[in-house]
Parts: C-alpha cells; sequence; structure tokens
C-alpha cells in the first residue's frame, strides 16, 4: 500500500477504530484479556500477536523508529481482537461471509496495489503494525467490512452510514464485552477501547500508560 491505502473507504473504517487501550477479562476472568460474546481473548494470544510485530519490527531497517512509535501495541492488538469479533458478528446478521478465495483476491488487489508483497508488508507493519503472518486478517476484515457496508447501504448514503453505525453498537452491546479495568473498558457507541480512570489503577500504574507497558511486557 502507498500512503493512500489499498483498503477500501469502509474497510479504512475498520482499522480505523484506533482509540487503542489494552486487555481485560476482570477478577473474574484471570488470565483472559477480554471476554467477548461468552467467549475468552487470553492474555497470551495477544501478547503472541504482539510478538509477531515485533519481531518483524526487529527486522525492518526502520526497527527502532517502528518500536518507538508503537508503545500501545498490546492495546492495539487487543482492540483489533474485539473488534474482529464485533465484525463477525454484524456479518453473521447480515448474511455476510468472506470466502478463502474472496480473502486471496482482496490480498492480491493489496499486493498490486502496493507495487509488489514487500512493499505491502512494510506498509501495513509501519502504517497498522499489522506482521506479515496477520495480512491475512487485514484482507477479511476488509471484505467483511466492505460487504456489510454494501449490504446496509453505508457506501453511498448518511442513512447507510447511520444504519452501520446502529449496527456496530448493537452488536457490541449485545456481545457484553468485558475488558480487564486494569487495562480499560470497552465503549459500545464508538466500538472502541476507552480509558477507565479507576482511582486504583492511577495509585498502582501511574495511568493507562502504564498499565498498557506493562501488560506488553508480560508483566
Amino acid at each position: 500500500m502507498h500512503r493512500r491505502t489499498a483498503l477500501s473507504v469502509s474497510a479504512a473504517v475498520l482499522i480505523a477504530a484506533a482509540p487503542l487501550l489494552t486487555a481485560c477479562g476482570s477478577d473474574a476472568h484471570p488470565g483472559a484479556a477480554a471476554v467477548v460474546g461468552g467467549q475468552r481473548i487470553e492474555v497470551s494470544s495477544v501478547q503472541s500477536e504482539v510478538k509477531d510485530v515485533r519481531t518483524a519490527q526487529a527486522a525492518s531497517p526502520q526497527s527502532a523508529q517502528l518500536i518507538k512509535a508503537t508503545g500501545d501495541l498490546t492495546r492495539q492488538k487487543l482492540h483489533g481482537m474485539i473488534f474482529d469479533r464485533v465484525v463477525a458478528k454484524v456479518a453473521r446478521e447480515n448474511g455476510v461471509t468472506a470466502t478463502r478465495a474472496e480473502i486471496q483476491q482482496a490480498r492480491a488487489a493489496f499486493v498490486q496495489q502496493s507495487g509488489g508483497e514487500e512493499q505491502l508488508a512494510a506498509a501495513l507493519l509501519q502504517q497498522q503494525s499489522v506482521a506479515p503472518d496477520q495480512i491475512d486478517d487485514v484482507a477479511r476484515r476488509a471484505v467483511l467490512m466492505d460487504k456489510i457496508a454494501a449490504k446496509l447501504g453505508a457506501t453511498n448514503s448518511p442513512e447507510g452510514q447511520q444504519r452501520l453505525t446502529e449496527a456496530f453498537s448493537r452488536a457490541s452491546k449485545e456481545l457484553r464485552i468485558d475488558v480487564n479495568p486494569r487495562f480499560g473498558a470497552w465503549d459500545n457507541d464508538k466500538i472502541t477501547l476507552a480509558t477507565y480512570n479507576a482511582p486504583w489503577l492511577r495509585q498502582m500504574s501511574g495511568g493507562a500508560e502504564a498499565g498498557g507497558a506493562a501488560v506488553e511486557s508480560g508483566s
């Protein structure tokens, strides 16, 4: 991708959901970064995605710059993992699927528009903190978001955009997303993680930033 990302407008919405925060699954769900629709997102799963990105960043000529710019990577990855589950629910409700062939077609289009596989991987790593083995996930989200937007008429009318927003907010609420208060709280209206400034959190970590850094380091 160039600076004008190959992702479509509706696909860009999915990755624009990004005032990223971190993990979750209160004390009732030890070891969970989040619980979405009754299903756990383990801290170890989030850390695995973070590790893949850090490995790719370390191999980049701009490694120091990339790592410095993504101090909140754990929060970003958890945000994406929760958001994917919201997308999946909205897709099911609207009879939308992403086949393997469609995912590969979307990826091929990204590669073509970026000028090659290496260029795409470098752009996604730099712009969206996506490791090479996570590119298919980006393509899957793009396919689903494009289909959902088309189904709800969000590509050509304000009314459609409103339906899209309402569909995501409703699905988010129905999933009863539970985020560990040490790291943030899920905002069903904005479909994103929001800072949860509990007094005990400020005392223990000095704020959400410190909390995020602690999770990323595995502590």
